[in-house]
């Protein structure tokens, strides 16, 4: 892999948009992306983003800043225990993490544990874990320069709480029973998807 991609394992997958693009807020071309939560206690994999970053930059000083670091580079690596960038904090799922989001223009391959295509795209949602591969890039776009975190792949490998407080179907609902019983001296039966009676 080149200086500037790495692999990160078992990360917190929010806002995900991995089979449909999605335009950002405030217009702008459609892309798929997800929001990374990286546990702080993953010293090795922020060391090695570290250095995808630091090569990125070096990319960025000999092939789009005219030669020399920029005195403010936007970063796309953010303290989950602090302030986003419009002043409000982040969600509660993001304490204790660094949190980054990633796209790409193309649909980016979604795979499970055994590397094999996740067709349901039920299966890859917010809360769910994950193994990402990420590339880290400079820019120098409408008088911002900075690093950017383009999306290569993800492999979903474990399950998780969902966020946004989506309800389980095992919360939503219950089995339902076959129509019965009949009502006696009637043709007629209890029909539980309705909750009244109908002729049998």
């Amino acid at each position: 892999m080149n200086a500037n991609t790495v692999t990160i394992g078992n990360v917190r997958l929010s806002y995900v948009n991995l089979f449909e693009p999605r335009a950002p807020q405030g217009g702008g071309e459609p892309k798929y992306s997800v929001t990374i939560l990286l546990p702080k206690g993953n010293t090795a994999a922020m060391e090695a983003i570290t250095g995808a970053v630091e090569a990125a930059k070096q990319a960025g000083i000999a092939k789009k800043w005219g030669g020399r670091l920029p005195a403010k580079i936007a970063s796309s690596i953010h303290d989950g225990d602090g302030l986003r960038d419009n002043g409000e904090p982040f969600g509660e799922e993001c304490r204790g993490h660094w949190v980054f989001t990633a796209s790409c223009k193309a649909k980016p391959p979604v795979v499970d544990r055994n590397v094999q295509p996740i067709i349901d795209t039920d299966d890859v949602y917010s809360g769910c874990y994950a193994n990402v591969n990420i590339s880290f890039f400079p820019y120098d776009a409408a008088g911002k320069r900075g690093i950017g975190c383009g999306l290569n792949c993800v492999q979903k490998v474990r399950d998780g709480e969902p966020l946004g407080g989506q309800v389980s179907v095992s919360e939503a609902f219950q089995p339902v029973a076959d129509a019965a019983p009949a009502v006696p001296g009637t043709d007629m039966v209890y029909d539980p998807l309705t909750g009244g009676f109908r002729k049998a």
